[in-house]
């Protein structure tokens, strides 16, 4: 068993001629030997010798290629999270990326390429288990084949380094040519242990109690790695059927669990079950799982620097085999989908919201509909479903509900009316529930129940809005598991407990602070309430600064962080040259560029003027001029910016959207209609003014 599992503890030994990864406890083990400068992979029997330096890693993040050079990302620090059922999960603190070349070529392009990485791996929440698949639910892991190796085991959408340990697991089954490892065509079981799954996410694991009993409550948030990027770069659905933003959660409720602390895997050498608490009974798992996803057609928000950026969206038919392959691999998974849309039913929001219905239309026969309406709203219920169950998307259950009137001001409790909508279909699609098969060595599970349906919910962004509720549908289900189980009693609620109404509502609070920051840079809105049930003075000037810096960052700042996302999923792959044409090089026009500094100057002039003390017997208008002048000044360039915007959003470089392209020429082309201005464009342009948001066709590449 232990073959099937990454090693716990592995030594680096690096010399000029490669590196060799051990594991100090498995001696026996093979050792894993990357050369250097070809990045050629092979298993090494016996010891290494000439090796210049040792240092111990918590793990193999991946092997990357950049422009000029290979890198081995390794896991120098990991945080302990907590134990799941025994297995301790860590979160990553710290990687370092080690060079396949001995002496780096420095290049402007792979030095970006390098931060971009680097800064990714930074932020990103990323978590991983040497003994515990946490990329799949528990209701997933039972079906699954727990002889198989963890990585084998792993779900592809959460296996978030899965790209970058392409190479590994190449060597690894003895297919393909990309990783130019020796003894191709065979099987290589000995790096199966090298290989270790993580996931991007959420994690919270706290061992608490409720009314007495002692519980393990966990909340798991998975993001995939398709279609990742930030929030208004990523929209819609690609044509392989993949949505941005989506994001699976598992509330996890483990009772009678006697594993408590952060000491590292309890079960020792195995896995054995049938493990039991204190009063002797049985260990018992209890699961409920929920998705977000961005609305299912083509449909993207285009920057101009205005604060509500332009819509657009492409014709629903188009997006008719993309939304059938998703909802395809949804229904697979989950089963029954029940369609929760909460965008806004007026305004630019609107045309989301029929282009989703029209789509549901399309998948499902005889689409029956009903419509409910109050004095808060002219539609605050539609719903849709199949009037006959003849294919697989009449499974598909859509319900629109007109939250933003319905909440206006803060009547939160109004959520309630979807939730009495969807209760019997949360009744019906139940949960997981399991307990452990006694002295069962490899951790199999004994399923009870298994959860039929789930509720995928979306707004604009997937973010505030569905926050809110995926935290009342958690709290309802919650609520029935400990019924079901004898915790509660009929009538009963979870929140009757303060200490863990408290808790629930801050591991709820925490989870849409990070799913939001991971999308739009930023923690999620209004979750003072969701922490304390109220709005409170400080939580509004923190929607304030978060919805400023939402502005800023997206704006200004995503360009490089879509970049990241692209460069290590996969979705570009920097080609191999030496020199080039520095692709992240601003090659707007000279003018294009001077004007923000142009109107800097203006605030710093003016700014110096006003604070300039007058000599009695000096005149006056000279400085009153100068200050004219400037304001004119700045009032000019501020108008020049916000009217050619897309000139000043920062584009990704590398997978720029076509969108993006078109409307970066289209405002450069009204500059260069304007008599004064054209001149001053044309004669100080440097280079191709595409070339700024062009993405280079060479080294694009999908995630496979």
């Amino acid at each position: 068993m232990a073959g099937l599992l990454p090693f716990r503890d592995i030594n680096v030994h690096a010399s000029a001629s490669q590196y060799a990864f051990t594991s100090p406890s498995t001696p026996s083990a093979p050792t894993l030997v990357v050369e250097r400068p070809s990045g050629d992979l092979r298993l090494n029997d016996g010891p290494l010798l000439g090796s210049k330096r040792v240092s111990s890693i918590a793990g193999i993040l991946g092997i990357i290629k950049l422009k000029l050079d290979k890198y081995i990302i390794v896991i120098t620090k990991a945080q302990p999270m907590g134990r799941l059922k025994g297995h301790m999960v860590y979160k990553v603190i710290a990687t370092e990326l080690l060079p396949l070349r001995e002496r780096p070529l420095h290049d402007p392009d792979e030095d970006t390429y390098y931060g971009l990485v680097k800064n990714l791996l930074k932020t990103g929440p990323l978590f991983f288990s040497y003994s515990f698949d946490i990329t799949n639910t528990f209701q997933r892991q039972a079906q699954s084949d727990l002889t198989a190796p963890l990585w084998k085991r792993a779900d592809d959408r959460f296996f978030w380094n899965r790209f970058i340990q392409s190479d590994l697991i190449d060597f690894r089954i003895g297919a393909g040519t990309s990783a130019g490892y020796r003894q191709q065509g065979r099987e290589q079981a000995g790096a199966d242990a090298f290989i270790l799954p993580v996931m991007f996410g959420m994690m919270r694991i706290t061992n608490t109690r409720i009314k007495s009993t002692p519980i393990t409550f966990t909340l798991i948030t998975r993001r995939s790695r398709y279609r990742a990027g930030t929030r208004y770069f990523s929209r819609g659905i690609d044509e392989q059927g993949h949505v941005s933003n989506f994001n699976e959660s598992e509330q996890i409720v483990i009772l009678h669990d006697n594993n408590d602390g952060l000491g590292g895997f309890a079960g020792g050498g195995g896995m054995q079950n049938g493990k039991v608490g204190a009063d002797g009974q049985e260990l018992q798992i209890m699961s409920y799982v929920q998705t977000r996803g961005s609305v299912p057609v083509y449909w993207a928000e285009i920057n101009t620097l205005r604060y509500v950026p332009d819509l657009q969206i492409r014709g629903v038919e188009s997006a008719i085999g993309a939304a059938r392959k998703h909802f395809d691999e949804q229904i697979r998974l989950y089963g029954e989908n029940y369609l929760v849309n909460l965008v806004n039913q007026k305004g630019r929001e609107d045309r989301v919201k029929k282009a989703y219905e029209q789509m549901v239309r399309l998948l499902v026969s005889s689409a029956t509909e009903s419509s409910q309406s109050d004095e808060y709203s002219s539609e605050k219920l539609h719903m849709m479903q199949a009037g006959d169950r003849k294919q697989e998307f009449d499974r598909l259950h859509y319900i629109y509900f007109d939250f933003h009137n319905e909440t206006k001001g803060l009547k939160w409790h109004r959520a309630q009316i979807l939730l009495d909508q969807l209760k019997q279909g949360l009744i019906e699609g139940g949960y997981f529930r399991a307990v452990d098969m006694p002295g069962d060595t490899q951790g199999q599970l004994e399923v009870r129940y298994q959860q039929t349906a789930v509720v995928r919910t979306n707004c604009m962004d997937c973010l505030d809005r569905t926050n809110v509720v995926q935290t009342m549908l958690a709290r309802f289900t919650l609520t029935r598991q400990l019924t079901d189980v004898g915790i509660l009693r009929s009538g009963e609620s979870q929140d009757d407990d303060e200490a863990f109404r408290n808790l629930f509502r801050n591991v709820w609070a925490d989870n849409a602070d990070v799913v939001s920051k991971s999308y739009s840079g930023t923690g999620a809105l209004k979750t003072d309430f969701t922490r304390t049930g109220q709005r409170t003075r400080a939580g509004a000037l923190q929607d304030l600064n978060n919805s400023i810096t939402r502005y800023i960052r997206n704006n200004f700042a995503d360009g490089p962080r879509q970049d990241g996302f692209d460069v290590f999923l996969g979705a570009y792959q920097p080609p191999t040259y030496i020199g080039g044409s520095l692709l992240f090089a601003d090659r707007r026009p000279a003018f294009i560029q001077a004007v923000p500094y142009l109107l800097a100057t203006s605030c710093f002039m003016v700014l110096i003027a006003s604070l300039t003390r007058q000599l009695p017997n000096s005149t006056i208008w000279p400085l009153r001029i100068f200050m004219v002048f400037w304001c004119v000044v700045g009032v000019w360039s501020w108008h020049f910016i916000y009217s050619h915007g897309m000139l000043y959003v920062n584009w990704p470089k590398l997978n720029t959207p076509r969108w993006a392209t078109d409307g970066y020429q289209e405002a450069l082309g009204s500059v260069r209609q304007d008599a004064l201005l054209s001149q001053l464009v044309t004669r100080h342009e440097r280079g191709a003014s595409t070339a700024r948001v062009s993405a280079l066709e060479e080294g694009k590449k999908r995630i496979q």
